[in-house]
């Protein structure tokens, strides 16, 4: 059982590490392709150039779902709102699509960042709310203090990494994941099965990956600078990976392969370990 995907969201295109005439290029290919979710943060040090990007396309952002994210450096009474409105002033928008908490809030409460992003919805700055790389306990607890506002919850998901608590979580709470590392950075490719089973449906192994994420009721964010990359992830909604394939695909997780370090990045929670074998 799945839940729905956020209408819209099921095939976002991330925008980092992109900046200046690199994100320029890449979103019109983006946009030519035929995506409208695009995903950012303040982190990345790209919202203005993503803002710069759609105003060079003439694309006017109504046309758009733009997701951005609050540092967590942000996340203090005094900064929260403040950021948000210069992220806004950055992407030339009055109200971002979709605002997450970047990551959960170092103080290991994340209830004060919660209360400063409900705020933001309040006012205005964002039409919706949610959160990302947050564990399993974390995103029930914010989906019940937010009383069923929190639209996403942003993680990495991938065929070789057991989210598989995660998963279970977000059925029984009601918050969709949607994916970044959606192929583990390349890392999928260095197993043959990807490209085999692609064989059988005429789709290349990154879109097998790909389509094993959106089976599982999980958007996905992708990122590529070429075009032809770029139709290709997105051109993963015309066929189904039949339930053999997916259990094959399935075995692969048993590697617990994580694109994000604990160790090098200061915000990361102590993940959800693999499921009970």
């Amino acid at each position: 059982m799945s839940i729905c995907f956020r209408p819209g969201y099921e095939r976002s295109f991330g925008t980092y590490p992109l900046k200046g005439e690199d994100l320029t290029r890449a979103f019109a290919f983006a946009y030519h392709v035929g995506y409208r979710s695009f995903d950012t943060a303040q982190m990345y040090g790209n919202e203005a150039d993503l803002g710069e990007a759609i105003r060079h396309a003439n694309v006017a952002t109504s046309e758009l779902l733009v997701t951005t994210k609050v540092h967590p450096d942000n996340f203090g009474k005094d900064r929260f709102l403040h950021s948000v409105e210069t992220s806004l002033g950055a992407l030339g928008m009055s109200q971002v699509n979709l605002l997450l908490l970047h990551w959960p809030d170092p103080s290991g409460d994340n209830k004060n960042a919660l209360r400063l992003l409900r705020d933001a919805k309040r006012k205005g700055l964002a039409s919706e709310i949610g959160v990302s790389n947050f564990t399993s306990s974390m995103m029930k607890e914010a989906q019940s203090f937010l009383e069923g506002e929190v639209a996403i919850n942003q993680v990495e998901f991938h065929p070789l990494l057991d989210q598989s608590i995660l998963l279970e979580a977000s059925y029984q709470c009601g918050v969709p994941l949607s994916s970044f590392c959606s192929v583990a950075r390349g890392e999928v490719f260095r197993y043959p099965e990807f490209e085999r089973i692609g064989k059988s449906y005429g789709k290349t192994a990154a879109q097998i990956a790909l389509r094993w994420i959106l089976q599982k009721g999980v958007a996905i964010n992708t990122m590529s600078t070429k075009l032809e990359n770029m139709r290709s992830n997105f051109d993963v909604m015309d066929f189904t990976l039949t339930s053999v394939d997916m259990r094959l695909i399935d075995a692969l997780n048993k590697t617990n392969f994580r694109c994000v370090d604990k160790q090098k990045v200061p915000w990361a929670p102590q993940w959800d370990g693999p499921s009970p074998s």
